[in-house]
């Protein structure tokens, strides 16, 4: 009778193929589309309803795949114009956040939060991401953005060469840029100070909108994997990109979760290579025997 180690390398290119096959079409479909492309967060859409009159019309869009302006015209911390384009990496995804200097409290909360992440995520300012930070108040100087900028890479322990861009500019740009990345705000007259959401944007390296990350509280997995995301494992290291894999974004409780088909495929790739190795070692001994006799 046949025995089954003997068995088996006379079926190994059978099995190979199907098993082959089998990972193909499992890896080859796609995971379903990440949901929330271009709709407002149900939570933001329930606070607009019981919202003050100083905050009705603060919202956010999202234009996720959107490109952002590059031509809109800013001034840097030193006071030369700039473009958005010159400034974007081109080659790293980029952190963007709108706010403003005189705010009392939120744009604190969320430029602290973020500062506090980006010391935890794990990645490199400038050589794995890079950060931009715009003005929503048309009468803030560059002045006030080197302040800032000199104030926050001082916190997290970096030079003032850092790439993390503070602009200011005009309210025509200004408005134009938030148009485009869906950044909805008001000016309230009555206590002079803009209503505006609390949001961190993700730019892929192409200038476009991959994510949007919301609340003065970002932790670390979700900017990382944001980050992650929009390079299209272009930064990180192969454990990140693997890991990456396992996650998806869910805008219900805008976070990143375990994703259970990722896994899976993870799991049968790893199956695969088992299998191949188990099957290349008995032909081999096979092909070693038939040379001996």
């Amino acid at each position: 009778m046949m025995s089954l180690f003997s068995y088996i390398p006379q079926c190994a290119p059978r099995l190979g193929m199907l098993v082959a096959v089998a990972l193909v079409l499992g890896t080859a479909t796609p995971a379903p589309a990440m949901p929330g492309g271009g709709k407002t967060p149900r939570s933001i859409v329930e606070a607009q309803q019981d919202a003050p009159p100083q905050l009705k019309g603060v919202d956010v869009e999202e234009h996720l795949g959107d490109p952002v302006p590059p031509l809109t015209h800013f001034l840097d911390s030193n006071g030369q114009e700039v473009t958005l384009g010159t400034v974007l990496p081109k080659t790293l995804p980029t952190l963007l956040t709108l706010v403003y200097y005189n705010c009392p409290m939120l744009c604190n909360l969320v430029l602290n939060a973020q500062v506090k992440t980006m010391r935890e995520l794990g990645l490199e300012l400038g050589r794995d991401y890079e950060a931009v930070t715009i003005s929503v108040d048309p009468e803030d100087t560059p002045a006030m953005s080197n302040e800032r900028r000199r104030k926050h890479l001082q916190s997290m322990g970096k030079p003032e060469s850092a790439p993390w861009h503070f602009l200011t500019g005009t309210d025509a740009e200004i408005r134009r840029l938030a148009d485009a990345v869906g950044f909805k705000y008001t000016y309230d007259e009555s206590t002079r100070q803009y209503a505006h959401p609390a949001v961190v944007m993700v730019l892929t390296p192409e200038g476009t909108l991959s994510r949007y990350l919301y609340g003065t509280d970002f932790p670390p997995k979700d900017m990382k994997l944001a980050l992650l995301e929009a390079a299209g494992g272009r930064v990180g290291t192969s454990f990140d990109r693997v890991v990456m894999s396992c996650f998806k974004y869910d805008t219900a409780t805008r976070r990143y979760g375990f994703y259970i088909f990722g896994f899976i495929r993870l799991g049968a790739l790893a199956v695969f290579f088992a299998l191949a190795t188990m099957l290349i070692y008995f032909w081999r001994r096979e092909l070693k025997k038939g040379a001996a006799a």
